[in-house]
């Protein structure tokens, strides 16, 4: 994990936003069985995505720390958001909706960490010149 810079970060993080947003737009009716949640949950959660992919694939090319911030807090607010979505719906989940949840909670997660330290980097590089 060390070894991945701020931009493939975002260049990831971007991508799984993307993704998430085709398959929780482009098939909500099918994902929502699939996991076991209300669509309206899930085509959310895909609309959200849309605007949020853009925000990061033009970070990974022009990073700006004051939105770099942005994202790290409402990457943390994703995760925070998952679990409650989660605990919410726990006894209507399927074991697919269990996994599905806790396991991009966890990617996110992992983004948390990754953009913060690249935020942390840009900090330390502005400070020094």
């Amino acid at each position: 994990m060390r070894n991945i810079t701020l931009t493939q970060a975002l260049v990831l993080d971007a991508a799984s936003c993307a993704l998430f947003f085709a398959l929780c737009v482009g098939a909500t009716a099918a994902v929502a069985n699939l996991l076991g949640l209300p669509a309206t949950i899930v085509a959310a959660a895909g609309w959200i995505c849309l605007p949020v992919a853009a925000l990061l694939a033009f970070l990974a090319y022009r990073p700006s720390r004051p939105l770099l911030a942005v994202v790290v807090a409402g990457n943390a607010g994703w995760v925070l958001a998952s679990l409650a979505v989660w605990l919410l719906h726990l006894n209507a989940l399927t074991g697919l909706g269990h996994a599905v949840i806790i396991a991009q909670a966890v990617v996110v997660e992992l983004f948390v960490i990754l953009e913060w330290r690249g935020l942390k980097a840009l900090r330390a590089r502005t400070a020094a010149v």
